[in-house]
């Protein structure tokens, strides 16, 4: 069972709208989205491109629902853009968040990235070189010691079609940041989609991770997204992923980790469907129950 002081559980607005393709769950305002999230026991939310991005509006519409931001997507260009360029966006985003009294921000390299691209995702992914790997990762300590001076703890999210994708990636990233600096956003699904075993990865990581993303994965779709070569978002479309306990993942080791390493943290329910297809509030709290008895959280 989780210590409920210690874990944190939240879930993602993505599955109401889609900032990526705002035609799936266009029709879903941000009141819907976190009174459906309250309504279904999630107690933490990431940000959503709904949601205000004034600091009290957004604050009053949480704390009437009793719900806190716990990070935000923050998308990185180290290795293609002017650093200064990066950072003045990241102070921006940080300052926001810490406002809101989060903890973590969740960076993506988003350089040369595929993963919104009409290509098919395991093709023609972009491999960087020496000096690009030595790009990212000292712009990632920078911005994870601006983090840190704030109270706050950059977290990097290894994610399908970008740079950092791979098991290979995972590790030599992990092997050239500065632990002090820069921790790990795991992501179940991403890894279970790159045929990673995230167990593996996770049991390795566990002590540097400081967010945890679960999101269960759809073993046809994704063996018909290969066969069929489709983008990463017309397999999020076509169902790639869905919450915990509806998909092939099995979650018992991954909790069983997050337990035994004292985890301290938020882990989020981030599975990107089409609400059309997979109504929100229906699979938050099909989630929410699976890992209430999976866990006691």
């Amino acid at each position: 069972m989780l210590d409920k002081k210690k874990v944190k559980l939240g879930i993602a607005p993505i599955g109401w709208t889609n900032d990526d393709m705002p035609d799936l769950g266009k029709e879903n305002t941000f009141q819907q989205c976190v009174s459906e999230m309250a309504l279904a026991g999630f107690t933490g939310s990431e940000v959503g491109g709904k949601y205000p991005t004034d600091v009290e509006t957004l604050k009053k519409a949480l704390d009437l629902r009793g719900i806190q931001i716990c990070n935000c997507w923050f998308s990185s260009f180290l290795i293609s853009r002017p650093y200064e360029e990066t950072e003045k966006e990241f102070i921006k985003q940080t300052d926001f968040l810490k406002a809101m009294g989060a903890k973590v921000i969740g960076v993506s390299e988003q350089s040369y990235s595929i993963q919104g691209k009409d290509q098919p995702i395991f093709e023609g992914k972009y491999v960087m070189n020496d000096e690009e790997w030595k790009l990212l990762t000292d712009g990632l300590n920078k911005l994870g010691q601006i983090a840190k001076d704030k109270g706050m703890m950059l977290t990097f999210h290894h994610h399908m079609g970008t740079v950092i994708q791979t098991e290979e990636e995972i590790d030599r990233f992990m092997n050239e940041v500065d632990k002090d600096l820069v921790y790990l956003l795991f992501d179940s699904g991403h890894c279970s989609f790159a045929g990673i075993d995230p167990v593996k990865v996770l049991s390795k990581y566990i002590d540097r991770t400081r967010h945890i993303h679960l999101k269960d994965l759809r073993s046809d779709v994704v063996a018909q997204s290969k066969k069929e070569g489709w983008s990463f978002l017309k397999g999020v479309r076509e169902g790639t992923f869905t919450v915990p306990g509806d998909g092939d993942v099995d979650f018992a080791p991954i909790f069983d980790i997050i337990e035994k390493s004292g985890y301290e943290g938020y882990v989020v329910v981030e599975a990107e469907q089409d609400p059309a297809k997979a109504n929100p509030l229906e699979y938050a709290m099909k989630a929410r129950k699976y890992i209430a008895e999976k866990t006691g959280l």
